[in-house]
């Protein structure tokens, strides 16, 4: 059963050999790495939205060391205790390359779930579909999100931006919705590199309307890291764009650069 919504004209999408269609007459290629894009010219900001090819391959380098694994094992123990078995349906919002979203589906394969995941960035989308064919991947906005009403259960968003309304509007009543977000202390010695003056990360409290506080757990740990996985770190991040070449090129030669970890998990239920 697809759960897909045309994002122009919000009717259900229906899959066919090679694409999707609406009864609208609105089609959306299958790519060959089996991805489908929902994002309309008329919906993008840029000609080339999200991250840019070079911080995915950072990223992927990155995770692919097991450098943020505790986190992201943190994320999956928070959902399998929140999750009953009726929780089979997942989007993960932001999924990037599909590090935390090829978990995700490890995690809810024993409920014969499906998970989706979504990014506004084709190149990392395209990335994630060739690696992690299990889960189903769209290029699309997180702020109009082309799913049917009510046709998921969970929803996990690591720092991606959201539309709290959509949200409310894709998850079944009950649906449960998991955050990643950086806590106050979070890669404190890397922005140290970076700026003159460094400020602590402000703590955000955050609320969904039609949303339930479930659980907010604090999650920290140090990192001790070769040059090339601290600039590769360090790519990753906004702090990227403020980085000189001189800042870039001193912390790839150092021999281990030792960084602080500080992430806030938070969960929500979808009220009735």
């Amino acid at each position: 059963m697809s759960i897909y919504q045309c994002p122009l004209c919000r009717l259900p999408l229906l899959p066919a050999e090679g694409y999707w269609a609406c009864e609208g007459r609105h089609r959306f290629d299958r790519a060959r790495e089996g991805y489908v894009n929902l994002l309309p010219v008329q919906f993008k900001r840029s000609r080339e939205p999200g991250d840019d090819r070079g911080m995915m391959q950072a990223r992927r380098t990155f995770l692919d060391a097991g450098h943020y694994r505790r986190m992201r094992d943190g994320v999956i123990a928070l959902i399998n205790r929140l999750q009953p078995d009726r929780y089979v349906r997942w989007l993960d919002i932001g999924c990037g390359e599909g590090y935390y979203t090829s978990a995700l589906a490890a995690a809810v394969a024993a409920r014969t779930g499906r998970v989706y995941g979504l990014d506004i960035a084709k190149n990392a989308v395209r990335a994630a579909a060739k690696r992690y064919p299990e889960v189903r991947f769209c290029v699309a906005s997180s702020q109009r999100l082309p799913f049917l009403d009510a046709s998921l259960d969970g929803i996990l968003r690591i720092y991606a931006p959201c539309n709290p309304a959509e949200m409310y509007r894709v998850l079944k009543p009950g649906g449960i919705v998991v955050t990643v977000a950086p806590g106050p202390r979070h890669l404190l010695q890397l922005k140290a590199r970076i700026y003159s003056e460094v400020m602590l990360h402000p703590l955000k409290d955050e609320h969904f309307p039609g949303f339930a506080p479930l659980a907010e757990e604090r999650l920290r740990f140090e990192l001790a890291l070769p040059g090339e996985a601290a600039a590769a770190l360090l790519q990753m991040t906004p702090f990227a764009w403020r980085a000189t070449p001189d800042v870039v090129a001193a912390l790839t030669a150092l021999e281990e650069f030792t960084c602080e970890t500080d992430f806030i998990l938070r969960a929500w239920r979808r009220e009735e």
